[in-house]
């Protein structure tokens, strides 16, 4: 990987003393570009809020628009839609015309990390294009947009488990098995701490009262779940340790306060509801500020581990390999732009959402609590699958 990274920064080192056109035409390092393209996806998602939030301001000019209705269907949660089918149009744009590109010097290449004016152009194009659309081609992408964030939040699940894998292998290797012992018994013993602990809180925070009793299952089947987890993974025929169903556990009580907080605002299983306005005000921007930032980061660092979805393993990398896959890269930050449109909307068209808020009410509450049960199951199968594999294996080659 530092052989490819370095021949791509001597094959690209030349042209920076060339002209724009030059570098437009020749491209630029792609280990940069991924990060123009996830600020372009950043700065697409801003304006898809700003449409929900304050597109009533420019409401005026929306009127002018026939498909707009007056403005109506180019503000909240169709106004979303709409931003959210320019973005995606522009990543899969993208990922049909660079899937498959496998070497540094393809013209495919040379499109993906250079050419910025006319992709930027082309981003803009495709952004204000769906304005002129009517309503009914924004309510089937709608549509398309739940199977498209599933599809994200399936493509992530799967990044953090091989990621979650790699590592508890890396620590493991003969290699470094020696010298990461006792790191990964104290990697390990925090993870579960940490486990304990967010549950005893969320039981706090979120159990108020005896008649909480949804919280209560959500929290309780949580922890029944880390024991399901840590039980299959130090099975005997298993033996995969403490540490990968430590951190599985982390996400899983992640994502069941993730459900637990976007219960809507009438819920009355939160403790400390009735906060200041001002201090409760700070605390939304903030955490819709840190929720925007994370979605970001996990789609950018999703997109780069194309790897984990290889059906055929190559260990040997060559230099005129590209660093990671395109088509797969674009392909996630159009999933992407599907997801985040969904947490703008609480994955309700209907819906309407306060400013500052993000995946708010009981249909994003679900949606996190399935992810958190599809999770546990895509773990437990990753551990139990290669032990079938095998018995089967071995039966089929048992004599007739």
């Amino acid at each position: 990987m530092e052989g490819a990274r370095s021949h791509v920064s001597d094959q690209y080192s030349k042209i920076k003393k060339g002209s724009w056109f030059d570098q437009f035409c020749y491209g630029s390092n792609p280990w940069m570009a991924r990060y123009v393209y996830g600020l372009m996806f950043l700065v697409a998602n801003l304006l898809a809020w700003a449409v929900r939030d304050y597109g009533s301001s420019v409401l005026k000019e929306m009127k002018r628009l026939k498909e707009c209705n007056g403005g109506e269907d180019c503000l909240g949660a169709e106004g979303v839609l709409r931003v959210s089918l320019g973005c995606s149009m522009f990543y899969l744009a993208m990922f049909l015309s660079t899937a498959g590109t496998s070497k540094l010097n393809d013209s495919r290449e040379k499109w993906h990390s250079g050419w910025w004016s006319s992709k930027i152009l082309m981003m803009i194009a495709l952004i204000l294009l769906p304005f002129l659309l009517p309503t009914e081609i924004i309510s089937i992408y709608g549509q398309v947009a739940h199977f498209g964030a599933g599809v994200f939040l399936l493509i992530q699940l799967v990044s953090i488990i091989c990621f979650i894998t790699w590592l508890n292998d890396w620590c493991h290797s003969e290699k470094f098995a020696a010298r990461c012992h006792i790191h990964v018994m104290l990697l390990a013993t925090t993870a579960y701490i940490l486990c304990i602990l967010g549950i005893i809180l969320m039981y706090i925070w979120y159990t108020p009262q005896t008649s909480c009793l949804l919280n209560i299952f959500f929290i309780s089947w949580t922890l029944v779940l880390l024991q399901i987890m840590t039980s299959v993974s130090l099975h005997p025929r298993v033996n995969a340790g403490f540490l990968t169903p430590g951190f599985m556990g982390l996400y899983v009580v992640f994502l069941c306060w993730s459900a637990i907080r976007s219960e809507p605002p009438e819920a009355k299983c939160i403790r400390k509801s009735g906060a200041a306005t001002s201090k409760g005000d700070v605390f939304t921007i903030i955490s819709f500020a840190v929720a925007v930032l994370a979605i970001v980061i996990a789609t950018f660092s999703t997109g780069i581990d194309s790897k984990c979805f290889q059906f055929r393993k190559d260990d040997e990398e060559r230099e005129e390999d590209v660093p990671y896959g395109y088509g797969f890269f674009h392909f996630v930050f159009a999933t992407g732009g599907m997801y985040f449109a969904m947490l703008l909307i609480g994955w309700n068209t209907n819906h309407s959402m306060k400013k500052f808020t993000i995946d708010i009410g009981w249909t994003s509450t679900w949606v996190r609590i399935v992810n958190e049960w599809v999770a546990t199951c895509v773990y437990v199968w990753m551990l139990i699958a290669p032990i079938i594999w095998k018995a089967t294996q071995a039966g089929d080659d048992l004599p007739v």
